[in-house]
């Protein structure tokens, strides 16, 4: 998929009587089997805001990248290298988390839960995340096996990122990829989508209210 620059959010000229903006969704994926669903989900935010995508390198193992909508760019941690060449060039992970108003992991797999609630950043994912302005919503739906999902480390690591303000979209019992039944399934895009859709719908009419 061919990329293109961002449009940086600073500076825009605002016309008197405008229709609103669409909302600007980042959509990131990280290596979990459920990122097969990455691309649907793609298509029900694109049908409602502007949308671009992170993937991390496990996740493209999983993920089709010919069913995400054309209008979606997908990026990768190769675009985070190839797009600096010398000072003064934009730094793609700063640029997403400028462009963005809410970003969504989903996938979140417990190697990159792990690495968000130790501070890690080694990949663009992650470096969007420690990037992060915590004024803006930040959305996860994690996918793990049950024992993964059960793990005490996992415990400690949702306390840690629900401290940062990092939402979270639990995950729901189903046959899983690996053929255990429990807890530990991605919520659906659609779920994620409405969740989302209503936190920000919310917001706006409070934000009206208050006018």
């Amino acid at each position: 998929m061919a990329n293109s620059g961002l449009v940086s959010s600073e500076g825009e000229s605002v016309l008197v009587n405008a229709a609103p903006r669409k909302p600007r969704i980042l959509l990131a994926a990280s290596g979990s089997v459920a990122a097969v669903k990455f691309a649907n989900l793609c298509h029900c935010f694109s049908e409602w805001a502007e949308v671009r995508a992170v993937a991390t390198r496990a996740s493209l193992h999983f993920i089709d990248r010919s069913s995400i909508p054309k209008d979606v760019i997908l990026y990768t941690d190769e675009d985070e290298w190839s797009s600096w060449k010398k000072l003064g060039d934009s730094v793609l992970h700063i640029e997403l988390r400028r462009w963005a108003d809410i970003m969504i992991i989903a996938p979140l797999s417990a190697n990159t839960l792990g690495k968000i609630a130790g501070g890690l950043c080694d990949n663009l994912l992650t470096c969007v995340v420690r990037a992060w302005d915590y004024n803006k919503p930040l959305f996860v739906a994690p996918a793990m096996n049950t024992y993964m999902w059960n793990n005490p480390f996992t415990e400690r690591h949702l306390i840690s990122i629900d401290e940062l303000g990092i939402s979270l979209i639990p995950p729901v019992s189903k046959r899983l990829a690996c053929g255990d039944y429990g807890n530990g399934a991605m919520a659906e895009p659609s779920t994620i989508y409405s969740t989302v859709r209503l936190f920000f719908e919310s917001k706006a009419q409070q934000s009206n209210n208050n006018i």
